[in-house]
């Protein structure tokens, strides 16, 4: 790998950091599902979890599409599985009453519960992991991670910056 950093125990870092994204995946698509637990999309968990967080305000397309990142079909896409997954609706879809363009989108009662379910059995299997590390090895793995929250988070308002200005 060539990063133009040259440094190995940077690049090596990166490397343990993309091999745990990717063993994690694998794990979930493995791991038996909870009671209530509906299989979502990174995409479609991320346009619910931004709807609980606004809840029970609605959040237009276009703000939830840009918050998470994907095209226009995409966030179509995203939105219409919603609509229909599992046999019931998890948001509601309706056209703004103020401006006829925008559609406004809010949290279904069907859609409140998936996402908690899923957010659920995410924290429980990483509680499950970090529960093998000793109580120091906890403390100094929180410490790091709260750090990389940090410079994440940086990150992100930056790009969001950069996109307004």
């Amino acid at each position: 790998m060539k990063t133009g950093n040259n440094r190995p125990e940077l690049e090596a870092a990166a490397e343990e950091i993309f091999e745990l994204t990717t063993m994690s995946w694998l794990a979930r698509s493995q791991r038996p599902r909870q009671k209530g637990e509906i299989d979502l999309t990174e995409s479609e968990f991320l346009t619910l979890d931004w709807l609980a967080k606004a809840d029970p305000e609605p959040m237009n397309v276009g703000d939830i599409q840009r918050r998470i990142h994907v095209l226009p079909a995409q966030m179509s896409r995203v939105l219409r599985a919603l609509e229909t997954k599992a046999g019931k609706p998890l948001i509601r879809c309706r056209i703004n009453p103020t401006d006829k363009r925008k559609v406004d989108v809010t949290l279904a009662e069907a859609g409140k519960r998936a996402h908690r379910a899923f957010r659920d059995a995410r924290l429980a299997a990483t509680i499950d992991m970090v529960a093998q590390l000793s109580p120091a090895d906890q403390q100094e793995f929180m410490r790091i991670l709260q750090q990389f929250r940090s410079i994440i988070g940086n990150r992100l308002s930056e790009k969001a910056l950069q996109k307004d200005g």
